[in-house]
């Protein structure tokens, strides 16, 4: 019976996804209450915060209770903890978002107490013992630009960033992402996860079909291998988060109303 329900959940997804993911009053009313109110936001590495605004604004407007981390990214035991210090803040159950390298670090934090749900958007979801960096080498992805300075801060080369990080983004936002990114301590790409919660609480995933950053083979072991509700988006770059507000809010939601709370 999960696996029939679970199976109806990808189709409801995937017939959401074909118009533009905006549920019917009907579908609300049916779900009533949403059963989690608060949603936690994660951002991956050469980005901040701030891109996750379209989600954010759309979520707000339907009655969440959002925070977005800002995590320093200065390695992955502080980025770690800027989670938790949001996590400790919650007053309740949360869904717990990650972009990118961001899902490594809620693959971690998602064991605390505060989480019901986990929801990866283009995002790492490494097991125990494993890496980004080392999974990254199974799937090689299709970006060229990543420069390695050596005082050990990675960065995405800016003159790359529009066709490699956001190339369904409009050119002149690509370019300002470019040149506010934040450069990323290399360390964090070859952290070790040691308690993967994706193995024992639900997970939903949204595959970025045209990434270049994770390739989406990578995107699509990692939703497969976590047992995920999933959903491909096609054509859409690294910065689905950003490019696509509607589907990524919609597949959050969707994670609210069908979590359990315990």
């Amino acid at each position: 019976m999960k696996n029939v329900n679970k199976t109806i959940i990808n189709i409801m997804m995937g017939l959401s996804l074909s118009f533009g993911f905006i549920f019917s009053s009907a579908v609300a009313n049916a779900q009533g209450a949403v059963p989690v109110n608060n949603i936690v936001l994660v951002h991956g590495a050469f980005v901040d915060g701030s891109g996750w605004q379209p989600v954010y604004d759309i979520l707000i407007k339907k009655g969440y209770h959002v925070t977005v981390v800002q995590q320093p990214l200065t390695s992955f035991q502080d980025d770690l903890a800027a989670v938790q210090r949001v996590l400790d803040m919650q007053t309740g159950p949360c869904i717990l978002v990650g972009h990118s390298y961001g899902g490594g670090l809620i693959t971690e934090a998602g064991n605390d107490s505060h989480v019901a749900g986990l929801v990866y958007i283009a995002a790492h979801a490494p097991d125990k013992g494993e890496s980004e960096a080392d999974n990254g080498k199974r799937y090689p992805p299709a970006y060229k630009s990543l420069q390695k300075p050596v005082n050990g801060f990675d960065y995405i080369d800016p003159t790359r960033f529009y066709p490699d990080f956001a190339a369904d983004l409009p050119r002149e936002k690509a370019e300002f992402m470019a040149n506010a990114q934040m450069p990323t301590a290399d360390g964090v790409f070859h952290s070790i996860i040691q308690h993967p919660a994706w193995r024992t609480k639900p997970s939903w995933y949204m595959v970025a079909g045209a990434d270049r950053i994770i390739n989406p083979e990578l995107e699509r072991m990692y939703a497969k291998r976590a047992n995920s509700t999933t959903v491909e988006v096609k054509g859409a770059s690294h910065s689905v988060f950003e490019s696509q507000p509607k589907k990524v809010a919609g597949l959050i939601i969707m994670a609210s109303h069908h979590v359990e709370i315990k």
